[in-house]
């Protein structure tokens, strides 16, 4: 599992504040998360930032993608931190909650059968949390206590210019959709608007804010987006086949 881009720069910022260890001490984690979880693929940290959760961490381009669904569908990982629980997904439950079929149907194309979305509480208070991806439909069954132990106690203290970091990625999303893939973020947005996620401001406005709280660029989200949805077109069955 090989750090985005986007995680290579928060843990750069990270360290100039001194935290030199966190890099080492992530790495660790994730490392004793896969010897816990065989089947686990993917692993991301978040921060709570201006009532959004905003992935700082992801161990991958396909988790980050992944967030940036869970963003765009209010997923697993956003009633997690609107309710401080602990949410289990499996195919059988993914797909009947109806409000996150993006999520279920991006899941389903990278063979993501489960996620795991745990929140940070601290005195209360949700300040963030952890998504995990397994491979498997019950990845994570007797484990949630484990991981919760290992990750629990990882402290997104560090997080002096997160609001601004937020802010500067939104900028990002949207001078990237004015510039250099209008044609399919436009695509991606008809997607959205096909499938009654919003009208086609609103869908716009998520696909940015999404692509910005995963620390994606917006074009790479679209793609998956599109994609996902032809590759589901493509394995439908027809009446006339």
């Amino acid at each position: 599992m090989e750090p985005t881009p986007e995680t290579e720069e928060a843990l750069k910022e990270l360290e100039s504040y001194g935290d030199v260890e966190l890099r080492e001490d992530l790495r660790l984690l994730v490392d004793e998360a896969r010897r816990a979880v065989p089947e686990l693929v993917g692993v991301s940290l978040g921060l709570l930032v201006e009532d959004l959760v905003l992935t700082y961490v992801a161990s991958d381009l396909d988790t980050a993608l992944l967030d940036a669904m869970q963003y765009l569908d209010s997923g697993p990982c956003v009633r997690a931190a609107d309710t401080a629980s602990v949410v289990v997904t499996a195919p059988e439950t993914l797909f009947d909650e109806e409000e996150w079929q993006l999520f279920a149907q991006a899941s389903a194309a990278r063979g993501i059968r489960s996620s795991l979305s745990l929140p940070f509480v601290r005195n209360g208070v949700v300040t963030g949390g952890a998504n995990f991806y397994g491979s498997g439909a019950g990845s994570f069954e007797g484990h949630v206590d484990e991981l919760a132990g290992l990750f629990g106690a990882w402290s997104p203290g560090a997080t002096h210019n997160a609001d601004l970091e937020f802010r500067t990625r939104l900028q990002a999303s949207r001078s990237a959709a004015n510039l250099g893939a209008a044609r399919l973020v436009d695509h991606a947005i008809g997607v959205l608007v096909a499938e009654g996620v919003a009208d086609p401001n609103e869908a716009e406005a998520r696909l940015l804010q999404a692509a910005a709280q995963a620390g994606v660029p917006v074009h790479v989200l679209a793609r998956a987006l599109v994609d996902t949805y032809a590759n589901r077109g493509d394995g439908e069955s027809h009446p006339d086949d």
